[in-house]
């Protein structure tokens, strides 16, 4: 029987990097056929199948930041790639990865799927930069592309914003595998048994200055408040001015900030929390909320894309809906304080879980969306 052939493409980092192991470790390998495109200075991990074996993989100068030159190579270089290998479907993931997968999917008429996982207009405050983004966006949008959103709020973004037609969008939610087992930490503990956590570089889509903000608020009602930052290992364009502003404030014995480390040691450190914060200005569809609500754990968050799609508000957690620290304080203790309120949230978070975000039970549907589309 011929395998259906999809090439990935993307800069294989984060919240991308998850989602596509993901998916590659989950799907029939005996009806489908993966190969990834991904950049030179990205992930050095090998990308596996269900059955543990290497799958073909091919880099390119595609990375995060705007570069002409590397842009122009990468998409002459996977146009190569993809030319040879011939698949019977694009899969782009990210921005940079959807500009250069819908352009050579174009370029050789081949039908591309796109998953933004959060899209790149989201991350400027900058007028013009903004305009310049989105305008890109709405270039590649439609024609032989179809928009396959890791949210509901991404697909409405993208109907309401970038310009896809509803007929071209599909809904895929980021989904992972029920967490059963736990490892012991293979990092050192330094940081107390109570604890709220959650992972983030400091940048300014994680907002990371509110939730220090937050941890200051909290404070004054609970001295003992301690919080575990992971993720500042990566990518931290704001790790300095967090620094300082922990200083400032006085909270060093009470932030625990962590290097990007495996995802054990991070559903470890979700576990055994009291729950888990997000401050977020966007997101796609989080997967350290997904692991959160997998393991049981109350959420307070912002109100924004990916964030409102996981947690209903005074059922899993809270959703909040300015950007006030006192806002976010007044839940967390709200929910370290009541332990009938904490049982309930904890209960409907795993519940949530179970009925919307295990692949083991989503990942038929992505494979009716490839063949669907072939």
């Amino acid at each position: 029987m011929k395998r259906n052939k999809i090439v990935h493409i993307l800069h294989s980092v984060g919240g991308v990097d998850v989602s596509l192991r993901l998916i590659l470790s989950n799907i029939n390998n005996i009806e489908f056929e993966n190969v990834i495109i991904h950049g030179q200075k990205d992930t050095e991990d090998v990308f596996l199948d269900k059955n543990n074996q290497k799958l073909k993989s091919y880099r390119i100068p595609i990375n995060r930041d705007i570069s002409f030159k590397n842009d122009l190579k990468s998409i002459i270089q996977a146009y190569k790639i993809i030319k040879k290998e011939k698949p019977d479907l694009i899969h782009s993931h990210s921005a940079k990865g959807g500009i250069v997968g819908r352009m050579v999917g174009r370029m050789l008429g081949i039908k591309v799927l796109h998953t933004p996982q959060a899209y790149s207009y989201l991350s400027t405050e900058n007028f013009l930069k903004r305009k310049v983004y989105i305008t890109i966006e709405k270039l590649f949008a439609n024609g032989n592309s179809i928009l396959l959103a890791s949210s509901n709020s991404e697909k409405n973004r993208a109907i309401k914003e970038v310009g896809y037609v509803e007929k071209k969008t599909i809904l895929f939610n980021n989904s992972i595998l029920p967490i059963d087992q736990l490892s012991e930490l293979t990092i050192e503990k330094n940081w107390p048994d109570d604890y709220i956590c959650t992972v983030g570089r400091p940048s300014f889509q994680k907002n990371i200055e509110l939730m220090i903000q937050v941890l200051f608020e909290i404070k004054k009602h609970q001295k003992n408040i301690h919080l575990v930052l992971m993720g500042v290992g990566y990518h931290s364009p704001q790790l300095d001015s967090i620094n300082d502003l922990i200083s400032k404030l006085d909270l060093k014995s009470n932030i625990t900030l962590l290097n990007w480390t495996n995802r054990q040691d991070i559903f470890r450190i979700i576990n055994d929390s009291k729950l888990y914060i997000s401050t977020a200005r966007y997101e796609g569809l989080p997967y350290s909320i997904i692991e959160s609500l997998a393991l049981c754990k109350p959420c307070v968050v912002s109100d924004c894309d990916g964030n409102r799609d996981l947690i209903i508000n005074d059922f899993n957690g809270f959703v909040i809906k300015d950007s006030h620290p006192e806002s976010f304080s007044t839940k967390i203790i709200e929910i370290l304080n009541n332990e009938e309120l904490y049982l309930k949230f904890s209960q409907n978070a795993k519940k949530y879980f179970t009925e919307n975000f295990n692949i083991i039970d989503n990942i038929k549907k992505l494979e009716n969306i490839y063949k669907s589309n072939i």
